[in-house]
């Protein structure tokens, strides 16, 4: 049956085959902090972080539990969901803006952890729109037939960077990690087209100052809380609204669709009116929205792979179903992809 869209990969891609995401998989911490516990840390409210975010709990990892554990457990998820084993796994991509230290990279740390010890592994930061950068850079390794199983994961424990008596920061923010299995599928297209963008002049709006060469760690940077998240709330919506929207509209319009042909619409989940400004934009239909925002909060890199996951297990995506997936984060970065799936 000849496709309801077109490939824009394949004009440019003379030896090259078609990537699909074979399996998902995610994994959030047991312990759930409540707006209600919130209350008790910081001035706000239950009101006040539901009708601004639309958040009302998240997932905050344990003492003892790292991005690489979290990262790991998605991992395995994925794989089981794929029926591949860790000795399938040619290359692992991690991206996170919270690895467990500098160096190495929390990669390689996954590839022990999930023993895949013919895996080539290397980290990725591009903040929130981390997942559709790493799909995009491992797509590459199938497509060019360089390896044939990619495992692309994003996880963060961005509760390890906030701080926790900034109000306007420590709400929105949880961890968790989301996991992709990257193979070639007869008979598939796959991962259609993935367009991604930054603007580095808008690099204060969202960032953490300190623990890079340029602020080392220090007594004082310490003291001065450099070692936190920032961000300028106001200024993050307004680009966060417009770039998501561009980019998505840019991704439909190479595969020559429209918003009514996308099936499932899984945006990154940082805040209810950003979610709600796109949907709106775009025209897409509160029952193309996956939205799971309210249990998680925002899990930057592993926010859309959490929600891609979910919808799947949900039930929202069918076999040949267009995906849209649209971000945005630090850098700044953003970006969209469509996918059959």
């Amino acid at each position: 049956m000849k496709a309801k869209f077109k490939n824009p990969r394949a004009k440019h891609d003379f030896r090259g085959r078609p990537c699909s995401i074979t399996g998902v998989g995610s994994y959030v911490p047991e312990r759930i902090l409540t707006n209600a516990e919130l209350e008790k840390m910081v001035e706000t409210s239950d009101e006040w972080i539901t009708s601004r975010t639309g958040i009302k709990e998240r997932r905050i990892a344990a003492s003892n539990e790292f991005t690489s554990d979290l990262a790991a457990n998605a991992a395995e998820r994925a794989m089981k969901m794929a029926g591949v084993t860790a000795d399938h796994i040619d290359l692992i991509i991690v991206a996170t803006l919270t690895p467990d230290m500098p160096f190495p990279s929390t990669a390689c740390l996954v590839q022990r952890k999930i023993g895949a010890a013919r895996a080539a592994a290397f980290d990725i930061e591009a903040a929130c729109s981390g997942f559709i950068y790493a799909l995009e850079i491992g797509q590459q390794f199938i497509l060019s037939r360089s390896y044939e199983t990619v495992l692309v994961i994003g996880a963060e424990k961005l509760s390890s960077i906030v701080n926790w008596k900034d109000r306007n920061t420590c709400v929105l923010f949880g961890d968790g990690a989301g996991a992709a299995i990257l193979q070639h599928r007869e008979n598939s297209h796959g991962l259609l087209t993935a367009v991604m963008g930054a603007d580095g002049n808008k690099a204060d709006l969202l960032s953490m100052p300190g623990g890079g060469s340029a602020c080392p760690a220090t007594a004082k940077s310490v003291a001065d809380g450099l070692h936190f998240l920032r961000m300028d709330g106001k200024e993050t919506f307004k680009n966060a609204v417009n770039a998501m929207v561009s980019a998505a509209n840019e991704a439909m319009r190479r595969c020559d669709v429209d918003i009514t042909k996308i099936k499932c619409v899984i945006p990154h989940q940082a805040n209810q009116r950003i979610i709600d400004a796109v949907g709106e934009r775009l025209k897409a239909t509160p029952e193309q929205l996956f939205v799971n925002l309210h249990k998680y909060g925002n899990t930057s890199a592993a926010s859309v792979a959490i929600a891609l996951d979910e919808a799947v297990a949900a039930g929202k995506v069918s076999r040949g179903d267009l995906i849209l997936l649209v971000v945005f984060g630090a850098g700044l970065t953003w970006g969209a992809a469509v996918i059959e799936w």
